[in-house]
């Protein structure tokens, strides 16, 4: 009889996948050992003995449930699990000691938390905040210029600076100023030209639009197309467009000289002053459905961090409605006070 053939050798055990989260205790203990390969560096950088570093990395290694390190005689090397670990958690841990230190430095300090879209924040708030620095050296504000609307019920957030049409804001909104449009250009381009006397010679320019006004409803009040129309040259064609997504880029194109802009005036009101652009065709500004509001997060009203932010808003709010020449809806007049 032939000998039986030898049984194959018994694989090893699998190991038991763990799917309780990872403490996080021993993780500096991992990275100071994987930084510097050797136990005993590791344990001077903790100031900890060699010993309790090595339990910490057993431990670990327990609750990973595979070898994180090869550990020779004079040696430590990083398993493939390990090196893995190794890259991933080195940024995770800076990020978090960087916010600690942020925590750290904010703490027992004042702050204002303020949420309003990029535009705005660009082109009407942040060139004013100087001013309210010099005031209160002492107080810290952070914006968060984003298009997404925050829940202020839910949010860190103190304020708000919103745009909406009348009736559509949120309870409680203080009516900042309303909006008008204007034709507005840079003096250079205008000198440039021929003089623009009526409404259809606007046509031998570029005109500058939101690339997106003809898909919002309300949007479509402030579109050229409108302006033709209310101006009785619905037919006009211009030289060119140019379009853009925000505010500020028709902004940055207008001041640049590139075309004509329909330019919201609140925003513009400083340009106009200061004569870096001029207003064009000026009896011909057209209406906005929209206005500006501020609203206070329910959590906030009665810090005085953000009571003197909020006046200092609504005084500059006030500046641009003179800047503007907006006559307040009397039934404004509280909110505007």
């Amino acid at each position: 009889m032939k000998p039986s053939p030898p049984a194959p050798p018994t694989p090893p055990p699998i190991a038991h996948l763990r799917t309780r989260p990872v403490s996080v205790g021993n993780w500096r203990a991992f990275l100071a050992v994987a930084r510097h390969l050797n136990f005993r560096a590791a344990a001077d950088e903790m100031a900890l003995t060699q010993s309790a570093v090595s339990r910490q990395i057993q431990a670990l290694e327990e609750e990973v449930g595979v070898p994180l390190f090869l550990r020779h005689t004079r040696a430590v090397e990083l398993t493939t699990a390990g090196g893995q670990l190794f890259q991933t958690l080195t940024p995770a841990l800076e990020r978090l000691d960087a916010a600690v230190r942020m925590v750290r430095q904010s703490a027992g300090r004042k702050n204002v938390a303020l949420t309003t879209w990029a535009s705005f924040a660009s082109m009407w708030l942040i060139p004013r905040l100087e001013d309210f620095q010099r005031s209160y050296p002492d107080i810290d504000i952070r914006i968060d210029a984003s298009d997404n609307l925050v829940d202020m019920d839910t949010s860190d957030v103190d304020l708000a600076l919103r745009s909406a049409v009348p009736g559509t804001q949120a309870a409680g909104a203080v009516r900042l100023f309303g909006e008008q449009l204007c034709v507005a250009g840079s003096p250079w381009l205008l000198k440039s030209r021929p003089p623009v006397k009526t409404p259809a010679d606007v046509a031998g320019f570029t005109l500058i639009e939101a690339g997106d006004a003809h898909r919002l409803p309300y949007f479509e009040w402030i579109t050229w197309r409108r302006w033709f129309e209310v101006n009785g040259v619905s037919r006009l064609q211009p030289q060119r467009w140019l379009y853009f997504n925000y505010a500020q880029q028709i902004a940055q194109s207008t001041l640049a000289g590139q075309g004509l802009s329909l330019a919201r005036m609140p925003l513009i009101a400083d340009s106009l002053a200061a004569g870096d652009l001029v207003e064009v065709l000026p009896g011909h500004r057209l209406d906005s459905p929209l206005a500006y509001w501020l609203l206070v997060g329910p959590r906030s009203a009665q810090r005085p961090e953000v009571q003197a932010f909020r006046a200092w808003l609504l005084l500059q709010a006030q500046l641009t409605r003179e800047a503007i020449g907006e006559i307040p809806d009397p039934d404004m007049r509280d909110d505007l006070a």
